[in-house]
């Protein structure tokens, strides 16, 4: 694609993640608050919340629907559980906000929006967080929160580079007006659009997914194959992106590592299971191989 940079072992190398030395603890490797899930998809967050882990995060607390928490909380035992009242519709009350004002200035990346549904729910937490984090702290909104989001560019635009959105093109067109089909016709423009008006940077999920920020070159992955188009691969995504970025890894590179590892964690998985019909859940054990490999190539011990 014109006008974009490859994401390959090339630009790995020359974009390491920082490097853990012996002793370092787990609240210097990364402390990740994610927010979601719903009574629709109560498992949502154990796809990504491992993710968030494998990635190399030190510490995850999950901030979940009430009656989803303890499930959760057994399914990922390394992750703290933070159980948030529910709406009717069996969403994250929007009232549960002022639970999470404590927990979010603790963090060093907030993961907002994986497995829910509601507009409004993920609204409140955007506009009730977003402002009380300090400049060095960094914001990953996926699903629902970004489709909530059309209109709040002065909100997010004040993280200054911050926030990573993670759409596939039905969100791009509700956070950007657009249709899918001009999206799908211009995807660079719409995602250099997007990125430029909201000051973050936007990863737009595809066959071939770009990862973009307002002043720097884009970049273009192409594809870990098409076995990733299955439910739950997106709540991977986030995750590792969020896991990246906790560590103290600029955005940018956050999110470009991220898709290469979701994206060459789906290669892999297609090796071993079929190139369809593996599930989403075969990613995350693959990353922390891929991680050290790709670091290993880029100069680390």
């Amino acid at each position: 694609m014109t006008g974009t940079e490859p994401l390959d072992a090339d630009w790995l190398a020359a974009h390491p993640l920082p490097d853990h030395h012996a002793g370092t603890d787990k609240n210097a490797r990364g402390r990740v608050l994610l927010i979601g899930g719903s009574m629709f998809v109560p498992g949502a967050l154990a796809l990504t919340g491992e993710a968030v882990l494998r990635s190399g995060a030190g510490k995850l607390q999950v901030a979940t629907v009430d009656a989803a928490a303890m499930a959760l909380g057994v399914r990922i035992p390394e992750a703290a559980m933070i159980a948030l009242p529910t709406d009717e519709e069996g969403e994250i009350d929007p009232a549960a906000v002022e639970r999470l004002e404590k927990p979010a200035r603790h963090a060093d990346t907030l993961l907002i929006g994986p497995g829910m549904v509601s507009k409004p729910s993920a609204a409140a937490l955007i506009e009730g967080l977003l402002d009380l984090l300090e400049p060095e702290q960094s914001v990953v909104l996926d699903a629902a929160a970004i489709s909530c989001a059309n209109g709040m560019h002065a909100l997010v635009g004040r993280r200054a580079g911050r926030v990573i959105m993670t759409p596939h093109h039905g969100e791009m067109a509700s956070l950007s007006g657009l249709d899918v089909e001009d999206i799908a016709s211009d995807p660079l423009g719409s995602a250099q659009a997007i990125a430029k008006r909201y000051a973050s940077i936007v990863v737009l999920k595809a066959a071939e997914t770009l990862v973009v920020s307002p002043d720097r070159t884009p970049l273009l992955y192409r594809g870990g194959g098409v076995g990733l188009a299955t439910g739950g691969s997106g709540d991977v995504l986030a995750g590792i992106i969020a896991g990246l970025a906790a560590q103290g890894t600029d955005p940018f590179i956050a999110a470009a590592w991220g898709v290469w590892l979701h994206g060459e964690a789906g290669r892999r998985a297609a090796e071993r299971h079929g190139a369809i019909g593996f599930l989403a859940r075969d990613l995350p054990g693959e990353i922390p191989r891929l991680r050290e490999e790709a670091s290993a190539g880029a100069g680390h011990d």
